[in-house]
């Protein structure tokens, strides 16, 4: 007996992606729907062998199903969530909208899996953000071993973070740049991100720091350790897909680099690809598609007592969104609804 699976923004990039991994990875379902909004209605997504015709979004009802995956936005989450987890239906939430709500679990499986259990309170679970999502994954191993006192993160983070728009402003202002006529000015970012990289993603907050800076800070402390101290500039930068980030570690105490690398190889979601020559590193055209969290440039951070420096690659459509979602869903039915 398997799962009645709804996925709500079946026709976005990561709604198209929930469905492609839900079928890749043989997700125990048993009847699955799209949902779409009404421009939408109609359109075709694809699972597996088969073809999905997107159903409304605003008059379907969720009774009698087991698990939703959201990806709409914060706006319509905001309408829908509810009705679903009202209904029985166990939302698990791409947007940003339930993250910091004390009420609601924020959960990478590989991180803190025994976190779902705290569905109950709402019946809703919320998936973290990209940024966030695959450098937990990295530090969770080594915070176990040598506990982590401060994190400093750079991130360099694809335009599909942006979604759909961010894409097609990418092609086009590249198109623009040899074709005379089809120069496109900034309306997605604010600036050309054609050859160009934006240190600003989401808006500026009084702090002087943007919002998804300060969402890596708190989602980091909510999923991991609230003592960690974390630092972030994040930037966005002319890649269709694959989030890149440079990560200093501080720890309390002394962990050898040597160490780090072998503690890494062993863990869940992580592959380590760390050779000191010419490729020996993952960038972010090599992620794509892929399930990992890669880690490369694992190094000795002398200027400190106890510190690493290393290099964190992951599909953001996967891993930062999709995949995530669907690993929820998995230790979910694995330690809860218990199906399939």
């Amino acid at each position: 007996m398997g799962y009645r699976v709804v996925v709500a923004g079946a026709t976005g990039n990561v709604g198209r992606e929930m469905l492609n991994i839900l079928a890749e990875r043989e997700f125990p379902v048993d009847e699955i729907v799209a949902l779409a909004s009404r421009k939408s209605l109609g359109s075709e997504c694809s699972f597996g062998d088969k073809t999905l015709k997107t159903k409304d979004l605003d008059t379907f009802d969720f009774t009698g199903w087991d698990i939703a995956l959201f990806a709409i936005g914060s706006e319509a989450t905001a309408i829908y969530a509810p009705k679903a987890a009202k209904a029985g239906c166990v939302v698990i939430d791409n947007s940003s909208l339930y993250r910091y709500d004390a009420d609601v679990p924020l959960v990478v499986p590989e991180v803190n899996p025994e976190a779902v259990l705290g569905y109950a309170k709402k019946n809703i679970i919320a998936n973290p953000n990209c940024s966030t999502a695959q450098m937990v994954v990295a530090l969770k191993p080594l915070h176990d071993r040598a506990t982590i006192k401060r994190v400093v993160v750079s991130t360099y983070q694809s335009v599909s973070g942006a979604g759909k728009e961010g894409m097609d402003e990418l092609w086009d202002q590249t198109k623009g740049m040899y074709v005379p006529g089809q120069e496109r000015a900034p309306s997605k970012f604010t600036k050309q991100i054609a050859f160009n990289v934006i240190p600003h993603i989401d808006k500026f907050l009084d702090s002087g720091e943007t919002k998804e800076e300060w969402k890596m800070v708190a989602e980091t402390k909510k999923i991991l350790d609230t003592r960690i101290k974390v630092t972030a500039t994040c930037v966005r930068v002319p890649v269709f897909v694959g989030h890149s980030e440079s990560i200093n570690i501080e720890f309390e105490e002394f962990l050898d680099e040597d160490e780090a690398r072998d503690i890494l190889r062993e863990a869940p979601g992580v592959m380590v690809i760390d050779k000191r020559e010419d490729g020996g590193y993952v960038t972010p055209v090599e992620c794509v598609g892929d399930y990992a969290t890669f880690i490369s440039r694992i190094r000795q951070d002398s200027t400190i007592d106890n510190g690493i420096n290393l290099w964190c690659v992951s599909d953001n459509l996967r891993k930062g969104a999709a995949l995530n979602a669907v690993q929820i869903a998995e230790t979910l039915g694995n330690r809860v609804l218990k199906k399939g």
